[in-house]
């Protein structure tokens, strides 16, 4: 009989519930699909630098052990929550060091969200690709300048090293381990079993043009830029066109997209051009070349470079997995 496989759930005072607690339902749910003789495939354990009851950014508490030593952690999943809570872990650093210490032990080092940040920290991340949530995807790389930070792509893998994006796409992670271990059918399987998404690699983005259209103002300024640009994405667009078409200089352009969007307006332009790439290639468009030219990137090339920089797959990848 096969000893299971230990997941260790990492988490600090204010982390994200669903950041560890969606993994955790990913891994068990494995139990229903297997013989009993095989069971359990995991074994779950909450970890955190102090041990006992941790709070969690909604009030729940989640009980953990303490952090076990390197070798104890050895053929392990280390898995790193996120969470406002990070940057106090962060300031502290137990949690990274830690990590450095146990990372040349464990079978995986894993992190959801702004986890991501912890295994930066302790060095694991330099020169790979690496995910966080979109909305800290930018300090991500202003803190740790030699990660390869891609923006929108929902989990990627480098060697034994995984990062997620926010918070749900941590069980998308999950369920790809769980392909490692025990191969796609019983993943697709718990992904039934959960309700879950089926079509949602890797290579997916995680930021749409609909949650766009959330963070507008109904009849704000920024709502008339994006409908505005939806409309001439063929056409040859930058900072001072939307400007001009805004009545405003580039700098309170600039002001107002970062204010009410959070990004700049040519970080929304690609945003927005991407999305129509994929949608593109999502509905079977044979030609790159005329997908390159209906979403704005003019050519190829730029489509290509654009969507490895985002999402860490080239088009015709993202069109294999995804044409409908």
């Amino acid at each position: 009989m096969r000893a299971p496989h230990r997941v260790l759930l990492l988490v600090f005072a204010d982390f994200q519930l669903l950041d560890a607690t969606g993994p955790a339902d990913v891994f068990a749910a494995v139990d229903e699909h297997l013989p009993a003789a095989a069971r359990p495939a995991y074994r779950l354990e909450a970890i955190s630098p102090d041990g006992g009851l941790v709070r969690s950014s909604t009030g729940l508490e989640l009980y953990t052990g303490a952090l076990p030593g390197p070798q104890q952690a050895a053929g392990c999943t280390v898995l790193v929550a996120g969470g406002h809570g990070v940057q106090t872990a962060m300031q502290k650093g137990e949690i990274a060091r830690w990590l450095a210490q146990v990372a040349p032990y464990a079978a995986r080092c894993a992190s959801v969200c702004t986890g991501a940040f912890l295994l930066a920290q302790a060095g694991l991340l330099e020169g790979r690709p690496v995910v966080t949530h979109w909305r800290y995807a930018e300090l991500l790389q202003r803190l740790f300048p030699r990660l390869q930070v891609m923006h929108d792509a929902l989990f990627v893998r480098d060697e034994k090293f995984y990062s997620s994006a926010g918070v749900t796409a941590g069980m998308d992670l999950c369920l790809s381990l769980l392909e490692e271990d025990h191969g796609r059918d019983l993943s697709l399987r718990v992904a039934r079993g959960l309700v879950m998404y089926l079509r949602r690699p890797g290579g997916q983005r995680q930021f749409s043009t609909e949650l766009l259209a959330q963070q507008t103002t109904p009849g704000g300024q920024m709502e008339r830029l994006v409908e505005w640009l939806r409309e001439r994405l063929e056409q040859a667009l930058d900072v001072e066109v939307m400007a001009a078409r805004m009545a405003m200089s580039s700098r309170t352009l600039h002001r107002h997209c970062q204010s009410e969007m959070g990004m700049t307006p040519a970080k929304l332009l690609l945003e927005l051009r991407l999305e129509r790439a994929c949608q593109l290639l999502e509905a079977g468009e044979a030609s790159l070349k005329r997908v390159a030219q209906h979403a704005g990137f003019g050519s190829e090339y730029n489509l290509r470079r654009a969507f490895v920089q985002a999402l860490g797959v080239t088009p015709g990848e993202y069109r294999q997995r995804f044409c409908r």
